[in-house]
Formats: C-alpha cells, sequence, structure tokens
C-alpha cells in the first residue's frame, strides 16, 4: 500500500520521538531508572541554585552525568573532552546509509535501496538521542525524510504494509482542562468514599470533584466508552498486578491515559493502554521496529508498567507520587520534592511545582477510580463490558501476511490485527520469533493450511476459497498470476474448479493485486467530501482499500483538499450479497448509473430516540433497533442499510471500528 507523503513524513517523526523521549511529556524528559535498582528517596537538602534555575532537558543533564568521573565534583577541573561524538557517530552512520540507498536507487537496485534507506531511519529510531536537542541531527533527519520521501512518496514498505490506524490518547483532552465541581458533587462523593473499598488510598479534593463533574457530563462518552473497553482487559491487568505486588486499583491508571485502547498515541509520543514513551518502554523490556511495538502488547506492556509503578513506589514511597512519577518522569517529582522538602503530592500541587499535566493526572486516575468502583451512583450499570478476547497463540519463526492467515483460518484481516495490536503492518516481522494470535479453535487449522504454503513465499502467495463462478482464468487475472501455475502448485486434474475447495495462489513477490481479491460492484458511487475526510478515512468507512480510491479518482497522496465528490465502487462478494440487496432497497429511487452518498452529520447527543435532519431539512424519527453484522457487511452498508450515517454508527457502537460476523450493532434508523 503507498502512502501519502505527508503521511509518511509524520509516521517517522512520531515514531522518532518515540524512540528519543524518555519521559511521559515532552519538556522535561529524565533519565531511565532500571528495573529493580530504584534508589531510596534521599533525605532532603536544599538545592543548589544551578539546580533549580537550570533550563536544561533532565535527559541531557543525566546523559553528561553518565558520561563524569564519579570522583568528580563541583569544584572539579573540566575533563578532557571525549574522543568520539555521539551525534557525529550516529551521523556518520545514517549517512553512510542514505548514501548507499541511493546509489542502490540509480543502479535499479530497488529493493536493496529501500533496505538501506530502513536502516538509515532505524539507526534514528534506535538511538537515544533527542533529534530535537541537536541542530546536526535535526538537519541530518529532515534531509533523509525529504530524499526518500521523493524517491518513493508512499514509502519505502512492501505494498499492503499499511500502518496500524492510532487513536488519540484521552489523557491528552483531559489533562488540559481544569473542571469546576457542580454543588454537591464533593460532599456526595466524599460519602462514596467512606464505603468505597480499594487498595489505593482514596481522597477527595475540589479538583478531584471537577473531574468527576467533568466525566459525568461533557465528558461522559469518553469515560463510558473506555470503561466498557476495560471488560477486554480487566481480569488480565488485575491477575498482573496481583502478581507483581502492586495495587490492584492501579488499573485505573490505564483507563484515564489511553481508555484501555491499545493504539492509543499520545501528543508526545507515549503509545499503548500504558502508554509508555519508547526509552522507557525498553528499559522495562518494551522494544519496537519497524514492523512490531511491544507497547501496543496488552501482556507485556502490563508486565512492565506493573514493574515501573512498583519501582517509583520503592523511590517515593508514595502512591501518589509514584503516579505522578509515571506521567511526568521520576526525575521530574524529585526535582520538585528537593526544590520544596515536601514529599507530598497535595502539598506539591498547592506549590505549584510540578507541570500543570502532572498536577491534573492525579486528581483525574482519582476520579475515574472513585466513579467505576461505585458504577450504580454514576448511571453506569447499563454499560455493555467488552468481553476478554478468545485466542489461541501460534509461535511461528517466519514473516506472513496477515491476509493469507486470515484465508488459512476463515477470518480478517482486521480482525487479526485486533487480536495483534502489537503489529504495526499487516504482516509479522521479518525475522526472529513472534507470537500469533489466533482466532479460538484454529490452531490446528491454521497448521495445516499454512504447510501448503512455501515458508519464503508466506508474504506473497495466497489461500483462496473458490466461489460460485470462479475460473481458473479469472483467478490468474485476478492474482496477477497464470492459470498453469496455478494448476502446477495445486496438481489440478481438471480445469473444473468445485465451489469451496481451497486453492493454493502463487503470487510473485511484489505483484500483489491493487485490490487484493476484492470484487466490486460496477454501479458508481458518488461520495460529497466533508471536513476533515482523508482517503483513508473515506476508504475504512466505504470498505474499500486506500490505494482503490486513489485509482479511482486520480489522486496520490492522503489528502482530499480540494475535492467535492469522489467516485467509488462499493465491495461485492457472494457472501456479502444479502448486505448489498439490503442496502440497494433504499436506492430504489435513485438513478441507475450512479448513486450518491451522503453524510449527515452525526447527532450531538447520544439517546436511544432522537430526531435526525435529513439533507431537505425534514424532520423525522429514529427507530432503535439492534442489527446482526452478517459477513461481508460493512460499515457503509449497513449505514445505508437504515438510512443513516457511519458516524452515528460509530457513536452509538463505542466508535466501533472492526466489524465481525455475529456482531450486534445498535442502529437509529429513520423512518
Amino acid at each position: 500500500m503507498r502512502f501519502a507523503n505527508l503521511y509518511v513524513r509524520t509516521a517517522v517523526l512520531a515514531s522518532l520521538i518515540l524512540a528519543a523521549c524518555a519521559c511521559q511529556t515532552a519538556h522535561k524528559p529524565v533519565a531511565l531508572l532500571p528495573p529493580g535498582t530504584a534508589p531510596a528517596l534521599k533525605p532532603l537538602a536544599p538545592p543548589a541554585p544551578a539546580a533549580v534555575a537550570t533550563a536544561q532537558p533532565a535527559a541531557t543533564q543525566a546523559e553528561e552525568a553518565a558520561q563524569k568521573p564519579a570522583s568528580a565534583d563541583a569544584s572539579s577541573p573540566a575533563s578532557p573532552a571525549p574522543a568520539s561524538d555521539p551525534v557525529a557517530d550516529l551521523i556518520a552512520r545514517v549517512e553512510k546509509e542514505y548514501q548507499a540507498g541511493l546509489a542502490n536507487h540509480q543502479a535499479g537496485k530497488v529493493d536493496d535501496a529501500k533496505q538501506n534507506f530502513d536502516s538509515a531511519l532505524n539507526a534514528l529510531l534506535g538511538s537515544n538521542l533527542d533529534v530535537r536537542s541537536d541542530e546536526r541531527l535535526q538537519k541530518e533527519f529532515d534531509r533523509v525524510v525529504e530524499g526518500v520521501n521523493e524517491l518513493y512518496p508512499g514509502g519505502t514498505g512492501a505494498e499492503g504494509e499499511a500502518q496500524q490506524k492510532n487513536e488519540p490518547a484521552p489523557i491528552d483532552e483531559t489533562n488540559g482542562l481544569a473542571p469546576a465541581a457542580e454543588a454537591g458533587v464533593k460532599a456526595k462523593a466524599e460519602a462514596e468514599i467512606r464505603s468505597t473499598r480499594s487498595d489505593l488510598p482514596l481522597m477527595m479534593t475540589d479538583q478531584v470533584a471537577g473531574y468527576i463533574t467533568y466525566f459525568s457530563g461533557h465528558g461522559r462518552g469518553v469515560f463510558e466508552r473506555a470503561f466498557a473497553r476495560s471488560g477486554r482487559y480487566h481480569d488480565m491487568i488485575v491477575s498482573t498486578f496481583k502478581k507483581e505486588g502492586v495495587p490492584q486499583d492501579l488499573i485505573y491508571l490505564a483507563q484515564a491515559e489511553s481508555g484501555f485502547h491499545p493504539l492509543a498515541v499520545s501528543r508526545v509520543g507515549a503509545r499503548g493502554i500504558w502508554q509508555f514513551m519508547a526509552s522507557r518502554g525498553r528499559g522495562y523490556g518494551l522494544h519496537h521496529s519497524m514492523w512490531v511495538d511491544d507497547r501496543q502488547d496488552p501482556e507485556k506492556s502490563t508486565r512492565a508498567a506493573a514493574r515501573h509503578l512498583k519501582d517509583l513506589y520503592n523511590q517515593f514511597g508514595d502512591w501518589y507520587l509514584a503516579m505522578a512519577a509515571y506521567n511526568s518522569g521520576p526525575g521530574t517529582v524529585q526535582a520538585a520534592v528537593k526544590r520544596t522538602g515536601y514529599a507530598d503530592f497535595w502539598e506539591l500541587y498547592r506549590r505549584n511545582v510540578l507541570p500543570k499535566e502532572t498536577r491534573n493526572y492525579v486528581p483525574i486516575i482519582l476520579a475515574v477510580t472513585i466513579m467505576t468502583k461505585n458504577p450504580s451512583q454514576y448511571g453506569l450499570e447499563d454499560v455493555v463490558m467488552d468481553r476478554p478476547a478468545d485466542y489461541h497463540t501460534v509461535t511461528i519463526n517466519y514473516p506472513v501476511d496477515l491476509r493469507l492467515v486470515a484465508e488459512c483460518v476463515n477470518s480478517t484481516a482486521p480482525e487479526l490485527q485486533d487480536l495483534n495490536p502489537s503489529l504495526l503492518r499487516l504482516t509479522t516481522p521479518r525475522e526472529g520469533q513472534f507470537e500469533l494470535h489466533l482466532p479460538a479453535g484454529t490452531k490446528d487449522q491454521y497448521d495445516t493450511a499454512i504447510a501448503s504454503i512455501p515458508t519464503d513465499m508466506r508474504l506473497w502467495w495466497r489461500y483462496h476459497t473458490v466461489h460460485a463462478g470462479d475460473t481458473l482464468a479469472s483467478l490468474a487475472h485476478t492474482y496477477h498470476t497464470t492459470a498453469k501455475t496455478i494448476t502446477e502448485v495445486n496438481h489440478l486434474d481438471s480445469p473444473e474448479l468445485e465451489a469451496d475447495a481451497k486453492l493454493v495462489i502463487p503470487v510473485a513477490p511484489g505483484k500483489h493485486p491493487l485490490s487484493d481479491a476484492a470484487t466490486y460492484a460496477r454501479r458508481i458511487t458518488r461520495y460529497k467530501v466533508r471536513k476533515g475526510d482523508t482517503v483513508d478515512s473515506v476508504a475504512e468507512n466505504f470498505g474499500v482499500s486506500p490505494q482503490m480510491l486513489r485509482r479511482w479518482n486520480g489522486l496520490r497522496g492522503n489528502s482530499l483538499s480540494g475535492r467535492r465528490v469522489l467516485a467509488l465502487h462499493l465491495p461485492v462478494s457472494p457472501s456479502a450479497h444479502d448486505a448489498e440487496v439490503a442496502a440497494s432497497r433504499t436506492k430504489s429511487k435513485r438513478p441507475k448509473t450512479t448513486e450518491t452518498a451522503t453524510t449527515k452529520p452525526p447527532a450531538t447527543k447520544s439517546a436511544q430516540i432522537e430526531r435526525l435532519k435529513t439533507g431537505d431539512e425534514e424532520t423525522t424519527q429514529a427507530a432503535v433497533v439492534h442489527h446482526k453484522v452478517k459477513i461481508g457487511e460493512t460499515l457503509y452498508s449497513i449505514a445505508n442499510a437504515y438510512r443513516t450515517t457511519v458516524a452515528a454508527l460509530k457513536r452509538d457502537n463505542r466508535n466501533v471500528a472492526v466489524l465481525h460476523p455475529g456482531m450486534i450493532l445498535i442502529v437509529q434508523h429513520a423512518r
């Protein structure tokens, strides 16, 4: 899949920032505390003037301290300059790979060139140096990215290697607020605390009451979606925390941070359910590459979070300070304690010596804890909780495309991405082992099917279920191969194909069809572009691939700036016939040659029955139904069938992005 130039640049920059930053805030990165060796809180002493006044990032200070001899003190003479310059050494390595890539590209060695460019970027991604802190690094980074983007506007990845779509981390919005408490909220919450059992100390302040008011009103949707998603991970997290010896109610830190979304990414690059920065994550065994990011693995990141929180508690001796240090880094909190002489979060809050985001952080977590542990008092009894994912694990030591895996187990690539959130692309890592999660009960089915695909072809070949009307010629055309090759690989004695038969499809590397075996309706659908739309968002809503959408409309990037209407073809497959018929019933009054897809603005308030306005300003009542998802259905086909919008479906179903057959959707449709 080809990416837009801007998208690739943004993704690479974000990844670089992830690897370079060492704390949860962009302003004050701090040095990593090694697991299990966190020092005890030192006796308080008046701070040195330089320590208070310095504006130098803590990570830089720590880096310099690491280079300073142990016997050195403030009065010691300056040590000789080190023989080597880490920044210069890194630039030299990056430049060597970049120049090799340019040479290979010029010589027509495309794959070698891409590997060189990826190695150059990986050198930056794997570095502990902050690209923003050194003008030379920033200049080199800009030059490499711009050069690669000029040669490969869609990125250097192979076809179909689209990265997972990130979700904004809720903490970015909430910790920038300062909500006031409504009358009576604080007194009510104080009464609830007295009867609330928690292994964390619960305290009621004006700030905590303000966030309870916010989550009960304007922030209700954010809170409920996170509360519902907690059902998927609750048992795993509580069990892990119990095993690691930390308070189990620290689970609510994740609810406040990420809303329990493995793909959540903050503005400063913290990632995953537990919002680890890259270098902090590496200190606790969470590694990332171009293919995998362990911070997005719920189980691995939960173990890391438990150990990190335990280390912070061992350092500060207080869970409130430990939570504050989790947000801004232990160095920031330690400095605040030394400046004031108080190892107490609320005293540091009162003296305004912590970053604003950190001051709000603990009250947010306390508000979430109090509300979640008192569901009846806050109207949460009717929230439908997500269920834990049921999956089996198979350990593989070869790269494989998730679309091939899906074909082997009669699943879908999005479902497999959902089960394997640590995968950044539609393929498993090129090297090493990977624990692949499969739908429950399909392990043996996968082992049998994948055995028919050569190990070195599992990124390219496909496993096809024959549908009525399929022929060797049509399959060869669809998959960019030949009928003879399909016949030979499958040892076919006859050109006749039986329905539901399984065929191995040998696809030459790099020759995946743009549609990847998808079938599209001949009828043209015209979509009116709305503000904020992108190629990726429209493609997702309609269940088509971004590359096909670009092909149909002569687009190159991800931006739809200047475009008012898009032409597209809806996806069709034999198994989706019923969905297509249902959708077509709502369009019988439209011209037969084209359809017009218009998206109504989403309603501003969720309700079981509400009034929606159609395009001609007539008002109709919306009826609530429960729709069972069929194989092949998309958000768009369901929205059309019920005369509603994709935005409304997502709003009323906790921002659902992946549909599974049998899933029940709440639908409010005009009648």
